[in-house]
């Protein structure tokens, strides 16, 4: 005997969805009335070339693997006028906003506001990899992962160079000039991607990786019931558990649909070597506090700190995971855009090169200060064109807690509030903001540090993102990344770039790296 007929189950589709649809029609109605209660007008709505708007998520998807995302979302919003900054887009069975207006991430990221989080769809996209921690958490959980992580990076111990120093030195080893003093051409990417691994490992945990010398790798402490973890391969992990978020988040809602066994095995391979430094940690118990330094100075480890303050191995391993993340990620690609665009500004180089050596000295021996260089301003003035142009995260998001609006993007000219529904995901577009040539001028798209020069910017700058969620370790990604910059050039008086002219590649896994890495070669300074 049949349970089921066809016709039963074809009206029971008919009936599912015909509730999907007067549900939808009761709630925008609810939010048009809401609105306008407000005082909120329509938000430009980006034109759709099917009823779900599929073809243009496909565009978006084929747009970022093709490495042009971050430019596709200025070109989409550009053609809906030059005036339009905020638009509303639909996509499957969701809608969200995108928006480029420095107001509009005031609200979403300040501290004065709490009508915005980071949604449960971000969190379950990153999940496999980084557990639940400081990226990943919201509400109590988060201001817990905060309380625990922030008092680790204080000036003092993100202002001691000798880590730098040490993992600068295994860099510029991998630099080998020829009897005219130029290298052959190099492929500099990888070198600062181990650099940042190297040293950002060894600042959390204790121990350098040093994928840059796998030589120089000390014989790791034995930990009762686990083996030797793999570290040959932990930034290709990286990499590809990278890539298979960002397809998580780009689907959104529907993040579950991309899985794989290649996905897992990246997620398992990162925990296994994370696990193992902090079983280090737990199993050592006072030997592994507070080492002391041959010089007498006492080291930072990171962990270290962390356990006084919990000895849960999940939590110290989402915790430290996260900074791990995000430090070898942001440190890696930024290091990269610097030298990809002094290779292409000769003047920027030289000019910079000379405020170095007249501050700094021309030796690649000469002990350096952190307060020498956050007085070499000029830079600071690189390092924020390079995040103002290249957009090392060009893309952040926000959803609303509550129903709320967001202050501009509305009406005929885009000066009225608009309004956000609850759970509506916004979108950040950093890129597209750090480019519209109504705010940093006609010569937006140039590389032009002197812009900087006596310049204060609000929320139309905010490469680490901005509130109470900023990004903790921004300091130390630029000090990391200016004492590489001294070191090079001190020692390097010209530098080339070698690649096939074209345009620049973004290639968007989270972070913002060069598609094309930073191909050039260098001349060292005579001695």
């Amino acid at each position: 005997m049949r349970l089921f007929s066809p016709w039963s189950f074809l009206l029971g589709v008919i009936a599912l969805i015909s509730y999907k649809v007067f549900s939808s029609l009761r709630e925008k109605r609810r939010q048009n009335a809401e609105a306008t209660h407000r005082g909120c007008g329509p938000c430009p709505i980006l034109p759709k070339k099917d009823l779900l708007g599929i073809t243009q998520f496909r565009e978006s998807i084929r747009a970022t693997r093709a490495e042009r995302g971050p430019k596709y979302v200025v070109e989409k919003m550009d053609a809906m006028g030059k005036n339009v900054h905020t638009v509303q887009v639909r996509v499957l069975d969701y809608d969200l906003n995108v928006t480029r207006d420095p107001e509009n991430a005031r609200a979403c990221f300040s501290s004065q506001s709490n009508d915005f989080d980071i949604g449960v769809h971000r969190t379950q996209s990153w999940k496999p990899l980084l557990g639940v921690g400081i990226f990943t958490s919201q509400g109590d959980a988060w201001k817990h992962s905060r309380a625990l992580v922030r008092p680790q990076f204080t000036t003092q111990q993100i202002s001691d160079l000798d880590l730098a120093e040490r993992h600068t030195r295994d860099l510029s080893n991998k630099i080998i000039p020829g009897p005219d003093g130029w290298t052959e051409t190099m492929q500099l990417q990888p070198l600062f991607y181990n650099f940042a691994l190297d040293t950002v490992t060894e600042f959390l945990y204790g121990y350098s990786v040093h994928a840059q010398n796998p030589d120089a790798r000390a014989a790791l402490p034995t930990v009762r019931g686990m083996d030797e973890p793999n570290l040959l391969e932990l930034g290709v992990n990286f990499d590809q558990g990278k890539r298979w978020i960002e397809e998580r988040g780009a689907f959104y809602k529907w993040y579950w649909l991309i899985s794989s066994k290649d996905f897992d095995h990246r997620c398992r391979e990162i925990h296994k070597l994370v696990d193992w430094f902090v079983q280090c940690r737990l199993q050592g118990g006072e030997k592994a506090k507070d080492p002391v330094l041959a010089d007498g100075k006492k080291k930072f480890i990171l962990l270290n700190e962390l356990a006084k303050e919990t000895q849960n191995p999940l939590e110290l391993r989402n915790e430290s995971l996260s900074l791990l993340f995000a430090g070898r990620d942001t440190v890696g690609a930024l290091l990269g855009w610097v030298f990809y665009f002094l290779a292409r500004n000769e003047r920027v180089f030289n000019k910079l090169r000379t405020l170095i050596l007249e501050q700094l000295g021309p030796s690649t021996t000469s002990e350096i200060t952190f307060a020498q260089l956050k007085a070499c301003t000029y830079i600071t003035h690189v390092i924020n064109e390079v995040f103002r142009v290249a957009a090392v995260i060009p893309l952040n998001e926000r959803v609303a807690v509550r129903d709320t609006t967001l202050p501009r993007g509305g009406g005929p000219d885009g000066s009225q509030p608009i309004f956000i529904p609850k759970g509506r995901q916004v979108l950040i577009a950093t890129y597209a903001m750090q480019h519209r040539a109504d705010i940093w001028g006609d010569d937006v798209e140039d590389f032009v540090p002197e812009r900087w020069e006596g310049r204060k910017v609000g929320f139309e700058f905010i490469p680490f993102g901005a509130g109470p969620r900023s990004c903790l370790g921004q300091q130390f990604s630029h000090t990391e990344t200016s004492y590489v910059i001294v070191r090079f050039c001190q020692r390097f008086d010209r530098i080339e770039n070698m690649e096939e002219p074209g345009p620049i590649r973004l290639c968007h896994a989270i972070e913002n790296r060069s598609g094309s890495g930073v191909q050039v070669r260098l001349h060292e300074a005579a001695k």
